[in-house]
Protein backbone atom coordinates (compact mmCIF):
# COMPACT_ATOMS: atom_id res chain seq x y z
CA UNK A 1 0.00 0.00 0.00
CA UNK A 2 2.80 2.42 0.93
CA UNK A 3 4.52 1.80 -2.42
CA UNK A 4 1.29 2.56 -4.31
CA UNK A 5 0.84 5.85 -2.46
CA UNK A 6 4.45 6.82 -3.12
CA UNK A 7 4.11 5.93 -6.82
CA UNK A 8 0.89 7.99 -7.02
CA UNK A 9 2.63 11.00 -5.47
CA UNK A 10 5.54 10.70 -7.92
CA UNK A 11 3.14 10.46 -10.85
CA UNK A 12 1.30 13.56 -9.61
CA UNK A 13 4.59 15.49 -9.44
CA UNK A 14 5.52 14.34 -12.95
CA UNK A 15 2.24 15.82 -14.18
CA UNK A 16 2.76 19.02 -12.16
CA UNK A 17 6.31 19.47 -13.49
CA UNK A 18 5.33 19.09 -17.17
CA UNK A 19 4.63 22.84 -17.58
CA UNK A 20 8.01 23.65 -15.97
CA UNK A 21 9.72 21.19 -18.31
CA UNK A 22 7.94 22.65 -21.35
CA UNK A 23 9.01 26.16 -20.29
CA UNK A 24 12.58 24.87 -19.98
CA UNK A 25 12.40 23.37 -23.50
CA UNK A 26 11.12 26.65 -24.95
CA UNK A 27 13.78 28.77 -23.23
CA UNK A 28 16.52 26.25 -24.13
CA UNK A 29 15.65 26.66 -27.83
CA UNK A 30 15.99 30.45 -27.50
CA UNK A 31 19.32 30.36 -25.64
CA UNK A 32 22.06 27.97 -24.60
CA UNK A 33 20.66 24.67 -23.33
CA UNK A 34 23.18 24.10 -20.52
CA UNK A 35 22.86 27.68 -19.23
CA UNK A 36 19.07 27.37 -19.22
CA UNK A 37 19.29 23.97 -17.53
CA UNK A 38 21.59 25.41 -14.85
CA UNK A 39 19.11 28.19 -14.16
CA UNK A 40 16.25 25.74 -13.68
CA UNK A 41 18.48 23.54 -11.51
CA UNK A 42 19.37 26.53 -9.32
CA UNK A 43 15.72 27.49 -8.89
CA UNK A 44 14.65 23.92 -8.07
CA UNK A 45 17.52 23.51 -5.59
CA UNK A 46 15.95 26.20 -3.40
CA UNK A 47 12.71 24.30 -2.71
CA UNK A 48 13.04 22.82 0.80
CA UNK A 49 11.85 19.52 2.27
CA UNK A 50 9.90 16.69 0.65
CA UNK A 51 8.24 19.11 -1.76
CA UNK A 52 11.67 19.97 -3.18
CA UNK A 53 12.76 16.33 -3.35
CA UNK A 54 9.66 15.38 -5.36
CA UNK A 55 9.90 18.45 -7.65
CA UNK A 56 13.59 17.82 -8.44
CA UNK A 57 13.04 14.10 -9.05
CA UNK A 58 10.17 14.81 -11.45
CA UNK A 59 11.96 17.58 -13.36
CA UNK A 60 15.20 15.63 -13.78
CA UNK A 61 13.22 12.55 -14.84
CA UNK A 62 11.75 14.65 -17.66
CA UNK A 63 14.87 16.66 -18.55
CA UNK A 64 17.80 14.22 -18.21
CA UNK A 65 18.33 11.11 -20.37
CA UNK A 66 17.41 7.75 -18.81
CA UNK A 67 16.89 9.29 -15.37
CA UNK A 68 14.56 7.66 -12.85
CA UNK A 69 12.10 9.53 -10.66
CA UNK A 70 12.94 7.09 -7.85
CA UNK A 71 15.76 9.37 -6.68
CA UNK A 72 16.35 11.83 -3.85
CA UNK A 73 18.25 15.06 -4.51
CA UNK A 74 18.97 17.27 -1.52
CA UNK A 75 18.49 20.97 -0.88
CA UNK A 76 20.91 23.33 -2.71
CA UNK A 77 22.24 20.58 -4.99
CA UNK A 78 22.91 21.76 -8.53
CA UNK A 79 23.18 19.84 -11.79
CA UNK A 80 25.26 21.72 -14.34
CA UNK A 81 24.65 19.64 -17.49
CA UNK A 82 21.52 18.09 -18.90
CA UNK A 83 23.59 15.11 -20.09
CA UNK A 84 23.39 13.53 -16.64
CA UNK A 85 21.80 10.15 -15.95
CA UNK A 86 20.60 9.24 -12.45
CA UNK A 87 19.42 5.67 -12.01
CA UNK A 88 16.83 4.35 -9.54
CA UNK A 89 17.56 4.42 -5.83
CA UNK A 90 20.22 7.14 -5.98
CA UNK A 91 20.49 9.52 -3.02
CA UNK A 92 22.33 12.83 -3.48
CA UNK A 93 22.85 14.86 -0.32
CA UNK A 94 22.54 18.62 0.09
CA UNK A 95 24.92 21.18 -1.37
CA UNK A 96 26.39 19.00 -4.12
CA UNK A 97 27.48 20.07 -7.59
CA UNK A 98 26.89 17.40 -10.21
CA UNK A 99 28.45 17.65 -13.69
CA UNK A 100 28.05 15.31 -16.66
CA UNK A 101 27.85 11.83 -15.22
CA UNK A 102 25.96 8.59 -14.86
CA UNK A 103 25.13 7.65 -11.29
CA UNK A 104 24.50 3.90 -11.05
CA UNK A 105 21.60 2.36 -9.16
CA UNK A 106 21.48 2.70 -5.37
CA UNK A 107 24.51 4.99 -5.18
CA UNK A 108 24.85 7.31 -2.18
CA UNK A 109 26.38 10.76 -2.66
CA UNK A 110 27.19 12.53 0.61
CA UNK A 111 26.81 16.24 1.32
CA UNK A 112 29.01 18.75 -0.49
CA UNK A 113 30.28 16.28 -3.11
CA UNK A 114 31.48 17.69 -6.44
CA UNK A 115 31.33 15.42 -9.48
CA UNK A 116 33.14 17.31 -12.21
CA UNK A 117 32.82 16.62 -15.93
CA UNK A 118 36.29 15.08 -16.10
CA UNK A 119 39.68 16.55 -15.23
CA UNK A 120 40.21 18.51 -18.45
CA UNK A 121 37.34 21.01 -18.26
CA UNK A 122 39.65 23.99 -18.61
CA UNK A 123 42.47 24.64 -21.06
CA UNK A 124 45.55 26.41 -19.78
CA UNK A 125 48.41 25.66 -22.21
CA UNK A 126 48.23 28.87 -24.30
CA UNK A 127 49.87 31.57 -22.20
CA UNK A 128 48.73 34.28 -24.66
CA UNK A 129 45.04 33.48 -24.10
CA UNK A 130 43.28 33.88 -20.75
CA UNK A 131 42.42 30.51 -19.22
CA UNK A 132 38.75 31.46 -19.15
CA UNK A 133 38.80 31.77 -22.96
CA UNK A 134 40.55 28.44 -23.62
CA UNK A 135 38.54 25.40 -24.64
CA UNK A 136 38.17 22.49 -22.29
CA UNK A 137 36.92 18.95 -22.76
CA UNK A 138 33.86 17.69 -20.89
CA UNK A 139 33.72 13.97 -20.12
CA UNK A 140 30.70 12.05 -18.85
CA UNK A 141 31.92 10.39 -15.62
CA UNK A 142 30.63 6.89 -14.83
CA UNK A 143 29.87 6.09 -11.18
CA UNK A 144 29.07 2.39 -10.79
CA UNK A 145 26.03 1.10 -8.97
CA UNK A 146 25.92 0.77 -5.18
CA UNK A 147 28.78 3.23 -4.55
CA UNK A 148 29.16 5.60 -1.63
CA UNK A 149 30.86 8.95 -2.27
CA UNK A 150 31.75 10.45 1.11
CA UNK A 151 31.07 14.04 2.14
CA UNK A 152 33.06 16.75 0.31
CA UNK A 153 34.79 14.31 -2.03
CA UNK A 154 35.72 15.58 -5.49
CA UNK A 155 35.22 13.13 -8.35
CA UNK A 156 36.94 13.78 -11.71
CA UNK A 157 37.13 10.20 -13.05
CA UNK A 158 35.14 6.96 -13.21
CA UNK A 159 34.42 4.90 -10.09
CA UNK A 160 33.92 1.12 -10.33
CA UNK A 161 30.76 -0.50 -8.90
CA UNK A 162 30.30 -1.03 -5.14
CA UNK A 163 33.17 1.26 -4.16
CA UNK A 164 33.47 3.63 -1.24
CA UNK A 165 35.26 6.94 -1.73
CA UNK A 166 36.20 8.30 1.70
CA UNK A 167 35.09 11.76 2.80
CA UNK A 168 37.31 14.54 1.48
CA UNK A 169 39.00 12.37 -1.14
CA UNK A 170 39.92 13.64 -4.60
CA UNK A 171 39.52 11.19 -7.50
CA UNK A 172 41.71 12.24 -10.44
CA UNK A 173 42.19 8.85 -12.15
CA UNK A 174 39.69 6.03 -12.72
CA UNK A 175 39.09 3.80 -9.71
CA UNK A 176 38.94 0.48 -11.54
CA UNK A 177 38.87 -2.15 -8.80
CA UNK A 178 35.26 -2.84 -7.82
CA UNK A 179 34.14 -3.47 -4.22
CA UNK A 180 37.02 -1.41 -2.85
CA UNK A 181 37.62 1.51 -0.52
CA UNK A 182 39.59 4.50 -1.79
CA UNK A 183 40.84 7.48 0.20
CA UNK A 184 43.17 10.46 0.03
CA UNK A 185 44.26 13.23 -2.28
CA UNK A 186 44.71 11.82 -4.82
CA UNK A 187 42.46 8.89 -3.93
CA UNK A 188 44.30 5.56 -3.66
CA UNK A 189 43.18 1.99 -3.04
CA UNK A 190 43.01 1.27 0.72
CA UNK A 191 41.47 -2.21 0.84
CA UNK A 192 38.65 -4.38 -0.46
CA UNK A 193 35.23 -4.06 1.15
CA UNK A 194 35.06 -7.71 2.26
Amino acid sequence: MKQHIKRSIKTLFLVLMWPVFLLFCLLAKLGREDSTFQGFSQALSLIPGKLGVYCRAAFYRLACPDTSDDISIGFLTLLSHRDTTIEAGVYIGPQCNIGKCTLGKNTLVGSGVHILSGNKQHGFNDLNTPMQAQQGVYTKIQIGEDCWLGNTSVIMADVAPQCIVAAGSVVVKPLEEAQSIYAGNPAKWVRGRT
